[in-house]
Parts: C-alpha cells; sequence; structure tokens
C-alpha cells in the first residue's frame, strides 16, 4: 500500500524580510501587472450630480451653478491642457497621463488655487475664446492673476467715462452709495445672528441691538451727505465708515465669543482663525468681482471709495464691500458658531481649512438672492452689479446698490 502525503503549496517572496511598498497615489489608480506601478485611470468627467460643490479627486473640486460649474485645481506638478472639446488635468509624473477630462461647454471659470499647476497655451486660448475666465489665487486666498479675453471687453466709453467720474459728482454718488449699502449689511447680519442670542443670552442680545442701532444712525447720515466731488467728501465718508466698522467688529466678537477667540479685524499678518478665514474668503470674493468688473467693460484699477496706488484694484475694492457681509462674513461666523473646526498651520490656514471654508463660500455665491424684484444667484448679482457701474457712468441709470435681507 503505498502512502500518500498531502503537501501544501508555499508563497515565498522574492522580498522576504521586507514590507511591500504602498506607493502614494494622487489620483485613482490601477496596478500595471507589467511594471507593478499603479497608473492613472482617465475619468471623463461628465458634471451630473446632486450637491453644489463635489470634490472629484485631490486637489481637484468642482462647484455646480444652474447650468455650469467652476473648477478649482490645486496641487503641485499637476498639468492642464486643451484636447478636443475637453479641458483635461494630466497627473504629475513623467509620464503626463489624462487623468479627468471636463467638457468647456460644461464650465464657466476655471480657477488655480495652489503653486506648481502648469497649464498649454492651446487651452488658455480655447479659454478666451469661449468667455471662460482663469483666475490664480495664492493658497492664503489672495488673487494675483485673471486670464480673460480683451475682446469681451474691447469697448473704451465706459472706461472713458470712469477716468472723468473721478473729479465730477458721479464718483461721490457710487461711493455714498456703496457706504450706505455696507452698513446697512453690517446691521442686517448681526440681526441675523443676534436674534439666535435672544433667548439664551440676553445681555449679549441687547449689546448687539444697541450696536445695530447705532450703525443705523450712521447709515442715515452717509444717505444725508449732500452731493459734491469725492475728496471734498472723502473725509466725512470714510469717518462714518470707520466708525460702523469698529462697532461691527465688535458686534461680531460678541457673536463667536462663546466659540473661539476674536479680538478684532486684522488684514495681513493675521494669526487668529477668523481673521485668516475671513481673509481667505475676501480672495475668492475678489476673484468674483475682478472678473465682473473687466467684463463689465470697467478699469480696475481706477476706484471712488478706495484711493489709487499702484498695483491696488480700486474699483474692484469698491465694488467688494457690497458684497462682504452677505457672501464672506456670514459664511465664516456661520461656520464658526456651528462647531466647524478649523486649523492653522505655518500662519496660514491648513489645507483642510482652506478647503472647507472655500466650498462654504462657493455655497453663498450659488445662493439665490431676493433683487429687484427677481430672484438671483449672488454671483450673478455681481455681475449685475458691475453692469449697473458701467451703466450708471454712461448716464443710462442711477445705481442702486445690492442691500442684504436677513
Amino acid at each position: 500500500m503505498t502512502e500518500t502525503r498531502e503537501q501544501t503549496a508555499k508563497v515565498i517572496s522574492i522580498r522576504e524580510g521586507m514590507e511591500e511598498e504602498k506607493p502614494k497615489v494622487r489620483f485613482p489608480a490601477q496596478l500595471n501587472l507589467f511594471t507593478s506601478k499603479p497608473e492613472p485611470v482617465r475619468i471623463p468627467v461628465e458634471m451630473e450630480w446632486d450637491d453644489l460643490e463635489t470634490p472629484i479627486g485631490e486637489g481637484i473640486t468642482l462647484v455646480k451653478s444652474d447650468d455650469k460649474s467652476q473648477l478649482i485645481i490645486s496641487g503641485y506638478g499637476i498639468f492642464l491642457s486643451k484636447v478636443s472639446e475637453r479641458l483635461t488635468v494630466k497627473a504629475p509624473e513623467k509620464s503626463q497621463r489624462v487623468v479627468y477630462e471636463f467638457p468647456f461647454m460644461r464650465l464657466s471659470e476655471v480657477t488655480v488655487a495652489s503653486r506648481g499647476v502648469s497649464l498649454s497655451s492651446d487651452l488658455v486660448e480655447e479659454l478666451c475664446k469661449r468667455g471662460i475666465s482663469l483666475h490664480f489665487m495664492q493658497p492664503n486666498g489672495q488673487p494675483y492673476g485673471l486670464i480673460t479675453s480683451p475682446m469681451l471687453t474691447a469697448t473704451v466709453q465706459a472706461r472713458r467715462e470712469q477716468i472723468q467720474a473721478l473729479s465730477d459728482e458721479r464718483g461721490f454718488l457710487i461711493s455714498q452709495s456703496i457706504v450706505e449699502a455696507k452698513l446697512h449689511n453690517q446691521a442686517a447680519l448681526l440681526q441675523y445672528f443676534g436674534k439666535y442670542l435672544q433667548n439664551v443670552d440676553s445681555s449679549r442680545f441687547d449689546e448687539i441691538t444697541q450696536m445695530v442701532t447705532e450703525i443705523k444712525s450712521l447709515e442715515k447720515q452717509v444717505r444725508a451727505l449732500k452731493s459734491g466731488t469725492m475728496e471734498g467728501n472723502r473725509p466725512t465718508l470714510m469717518g462714518l465708515e470707520g466708525t460702523a466698522g469698529r462697532l461691527y467688529w465688535e458686534g461680531v466678537k460678541r457673536i463667536v465669543a462663546e466659540r473661539t477667540t476674536f479680538m478684532g479685524r486684522a488684514t495681513r499678518g493675521a494669526t487668529d482663525v477668523v481673521n485668516a478665514l475671513l481673509n481667505y474668503g475676501y480672495g475668492i470674493l475678489y476673484t468674483q468681482v475682478w472678473s465682473a468688473v473687466i467684463l463689465a467693460g470697467l478699469e480696475p484699477f481706477v476706484g471712488f471709495l478706495h484711493v489709487d496706488r499702484p498695483g491696488k484694484p480700486s474699483l474692484v475694492l469698491d465694488l467688494v464691500e457690497e458684497f462682504r457681509q452677505p457672501v464672506v462674513d456670514r459664511a465664516v461666523i456661520a461656520s464658526i458658531n456651528l462647531g466647524q473646526n478649523f486649523e492653522m498651520e505655518g500662519g496660514l490656514l491648513d489645507a483642510e481649512s482652506r478647503k472647507t471654508i472655500a466650498a462654504k463660500i462657493l455655497d453663498r455665491l450659488e445662493t439665490r438672492e431676493s433683487f429687484k424684484g427677481k430672484t438671483f444667484q449672488i454671483r450673478s448679482i455681481i455681475q449685475i452689479q458691475a453692469r449697473n457701474v458701467a451703466s450708471f457712468l454712461r448716464g443710462e441709470k442711477d445705481y442702486k446698490p445690492y442691500r442684504f435681507k436677513w
């Protein structure tokens, strides 16, 4: 009788004693059986989803509007190019494999939000032809560049009137309207958040109510200013705005007091989370307003409320004042009051915090608000207001600022 023994096969690793390396992959990938290395999987993105903001991959986010979308790109080594009717995103590797594809017809704008992203001249040409603006932002949210076709704003009349308005009453009337709306929006936002304190902290509610009353009084004083040149009225107008600003930020301090420490507004060199969030959010808002100003045929560096200075987009800063509270301040204060966690890293918001607040700001830009008897996305209201400035300067209509309704 022959005895049979059951044999068990044993697999021996050719790298015995060494742990298998797990390569870090930033994009969806599949393993190449011949090279044993991950390779990106080509993914056409048709942008059919339900959420307003969707992360497509690490460093790639789409923000959906009614019919088109904004593409936000960040990630060192990414390469953007044009292939047929699509914008393509290529992996940061020598092979430059296509990872994602986005149809041009579904894009409204593209934002490059980090260093180390490169792109082709063919892509820039295509974006300009289609009227898709290309924005560039620093990691702290500060915009530093915008590419758009000069043919979209090939008109000189609005710019000529804009220059002339510096020395007549139109410059003052624009500035007066903007400051009046800013004070109205400050009071409205304090009321919006203050109402939640009425039953839980009556003393804080009373303090905020008093600040609202004082800001509204200052708003009336702005409205009562007599017409004239901006230079003649600048000290009074800026003084009223500054007083209202101190009251407003003191009110914000009261609102967020139970959630975080906020000592007051700081622009440059902010080291606290609240100011870092505000600065980053304003950076996103600047890109929206800057694009709207250019598309309206206006000169971004010739403003009325903000004085001229080399490299300072004064008109952009003017128009931003109408939208700080309803877009950025509201999103930041709401996030803090809801207990959203934000972290600082090297004096800046960390990557996750930047991503979170950017989504909140872009969500606000997509929110529909009542304006002139109709409802529009705030993003569209910004564009309408820039065109209204141009129309006012050409003598076609009065300028009415955007007022936030709480």
